[in-house]
């Protein structure tokens, strides 16, 4: 074949490839294609030439010139009934490995590299699994752990991600947070993940701090402690001086530690898509999604410059005397350093200290202060610290107190913080009603909500726990929320779930500074102050002129529009328009409906119209062993196949987002 001939034929394939998804209609893959198409083009001669010499033609070249037509006719048949046989093997195709199962095709040729470092890290991944027990939830074999034996599996599972390394120690800790997406005794056992490592060498360190300052460390800093003040697996902690005297520390990331945590996120977004579509377990908890958010939340955290951001509007919200948030240094700060004045104070987790320095009278006001500014920060500003363990609180010398680690940080808009406060509020009275309403406009109305079992089991759960916010256990009460709302059909935002988790970690909190304190008649005691002062003559003027000015263009609208209705209820000419099909779900819906029953009706009259011509034995002869009307009827049979084939594709093609 010389190079115009393969030009040619290249166009060929590509134009039947394209031929072939414009019939289906689906977006099937390029490669299957124009493999298919191959198949076609080198068997559309022999099955034109099998089908001419059924038909009784003699295959000369003479009769060929002398009549054309009935040769040029049957070669056609043949050519698009081939075709279909390509468009069932493509349909089949996209039916057990629809496209993009399978890797692209330029894998195979790049990367090489990358594979054998994610098949090492596989097998080394593969094999934690299976020393500590959990090969089988890999394989899909086990689908769901018995009751009983919960917590000898979240013991192993908190054993291999601690061995498996940081992105997955952090991935626990993320799942840790999540009560409403696995069970308790999980999340306890996760809990305890930690990320200490042995600290890095001061010379990589101080080569990370020249990188990431651009400069020299001694043309910023007097002093840098070579000694980590704490060392993680992705940061470590140092005392430093400013050439100006003021003290502060440097949160340095380690070198190459983006890279392994890169490496170890891709390896885990891999085994998320495995695990989704090979496990059921993995499916009912939506591990892709999971793995997903946490690959974006693990680049936040790996980027300074969001936590810089995060504790300039956490302090922009509080007043530096309820509580301190450290000043941070942009000018000297970077994606991979973060520059902060060093807080002095003693750890809420080191309660044997905060006893000694602290009356009991004393610890009770700090931990108040501190219910306070969190019910604050939840319910008036909205921006709120959402990692609130013992570890990122420090009670200083004359008991202030300082929030450090602001990796996570919540936002709540003003509908959610109105209606959270509501729901605590009507828990507050033991309100079940008012409480169900809150929570209802809180997490937004499922479909086919059955609110009197909610009620009744949201006040089910209020009695359990005490009558209003005096009684037992409500951090507890909260943590029970979650399965009732998720049995509900509810699905918690991310951030709803960050306002929860921050509550709940605050009894812990609070009880260590002060172990006799009554957190939540604390809690009542401060959410009425926080009451009081939004309930006040400025702020409740200045909300009320807000609302009236955003009322202000309807009110102006009201008298004509109620003028128009009374004068066409007296006219006669008062109408009611009901648009049944206004949403474009049900629009959709109705189309693809409406669309998949007019290709099967009319597949299946071409289909029966065909076998009409096909069995006729009357009429003219296309050839000698060939009547016209079974050429006609070969040809609609073809069309009534491909629609049936549209109506298929249609059925089996998963359009959700």
């Amino acid at each position: 074949m010389d190079l115009l001939g393969l030009l040619f034929f290249t166009l060929y394939v590509i134009l039947v490839s394209a031929l072939a998804r414009r019939t289906l209609g689906a977006p099937i893959g390029w490669p299957r294609s124009i493999a298919v198409a191959l198949v076609v083009l080198t068997s559309a001669y022999g099955a034109a030439v099998a089908v001419v010499q059924a038909a009784g033609l003699p295959f000369t070249e003479e009769a060929l010139r002398e009549s054309p037509l009935p040769y040029v006719a049957l070669a056609g048949l043949a050519l698009v009934w081939v075709f279909l046989f390509g468009l069932v093997a493509l349909v089949l195709l996209e039916l057990f490995v629809p496209t993009g199962a399978l890797p692209p095709v330029r894998s195979l040729f790049t990367g090489w590299r990358d594979r054998r470092r994610r098949a090492r890290r596989y097998a080394r991944i593969t094999a934690i699994a299976v020393k500590h027990g959990l090969g089988g939830y890999l394989r899909g074999r086990r689908r769901t752990a018995p009751v009983q034996g919960m917590a000898k599996t979240a013991r192993a599972l908190t054993a291999a991600l601690n061995e498996a390394g940081v992105a997955y120690i952090k991935f626990g800790q993320m799942l840790s947070t999540r009560p409403d997406l696995v069970p308790e005794v999980f999340t306890r056992e996760l809990s305890t993940l930690q990320t200490r490592a042995a600290p890095e060498p001061w010379p990589g360190i101080e080569g990370a701090i020249t990188g990431a300052l651009g400069r020299p460390a001694a043309e910023v800093f007097a002093s840098v402690d070579p000694a980590p003040l704490a060392a993680a697996s992705v940061a470590q902690v140092h005392a430093a001086e400013l050439r100006d005297g003021t003290r502060v520390v440097l949160k340095v990331q380690r070198p190459g530690a983006q890279r392994q945590v890169e490496a170890d996120v891709d390896i885990l977004l891999r085994l998320g898509r495995r695990l989704q579509r090979a496990t059921a377990w993995g499916a009912a908890l939506g591990v892709q999604r999971l793995a997903e958010g946490f690959a974006a939340s693990l680049e936040e955290e790996l980027d300074y410059r969001v936590e810089l951001a995060n504790m300039q509007a956490v302090a922009a919200e509080v007043g530096g005397d309820r509580l301190r948030v450290p000043r941070v240094h942009p000018e000297y700060s970077s994606r991979t350093l973060l520059v902060m004045d060093r807080v002095e104070g003693t750890p809420v987790g080191d309660a044997a200290e905060l006893l000694a320095c602290f009356t009991a009278q004393e610890r009770r006001e700090i931990a108040e202060r501190l219910v306070g500014e969190v019910l604050r920060q939840i319910t008036v500003s909205g921006v709120f610290h959402a990692d609130l363990h013992m570890g990122n609180i420090l009670v200083g010398p004359g008991g202030e107190l300082s929030m450090l680690d602001f990796g996570s940080v919540g936002r709540l808009d003003s509908g959610a913080r109105s209606s959270l406060g509501l729901m605590l509020a009507a828990v507050d009275r033991d309100d079940s009603i008012g409480a169900t309403d809150a929570l209802v406009d809180l997490l937004d109305r499922p479909e086919e909500l059955d609110e009197r079992r909610l009620e009744r089991e949201v006040g089910q759960l209020m009695v359990r726990y005490g009558s209003g916010l005096g009684g037992r256990g409500t951090s507890d009460m909260f943590a029970e929320l979650f399965p009732v709302v998720l049995g509900h059909g509810f699905s918690i935002p991310p951030q709803i779930a960050a306002a929860f988790r921050a509550l709940t970690a605050l009894q812990g909190t609070a009880a260590a500074i002060s172990p006799d304190l009554d957190l939540i008649q604390a809690a009542r005691q401060q959410g009425r102050l926080i009451a009081d002062e939004a309930m006040s003559g400025a702020a409740l003027r200045e909300s009320l002129e807000a609302r009236l000015m955003s009322l202000l263009p309807a009110l102006q609208r009201l008298p004509r529009r109620v003028d128009k209705i009374t004068e066409d209820l007296e006219q006669g000419r008062f109408t009611v328009t009901v648009r049944p099909f206004a949403d474009r779900e049900g629009r959709r819906f109705l189309t693809d409906l409406v669309r998949q029953g007019v290709l099967a009706a009319l597949a299946a009259t071409a289909v029966l119209a065909a076998i009409m011509l096909i069995t006729s034995d009357q009429g003219p002869m296309l050839a000698p062993d060939m009547p016209l009307y079974t050429f006609l009827g070969a040809g609609l049979l073809f069309v009534g196949f491909v629609l049936a084939l549209r109506a298929l594709v249609l059925v089996f093609r998963d359009d959700t987002p």
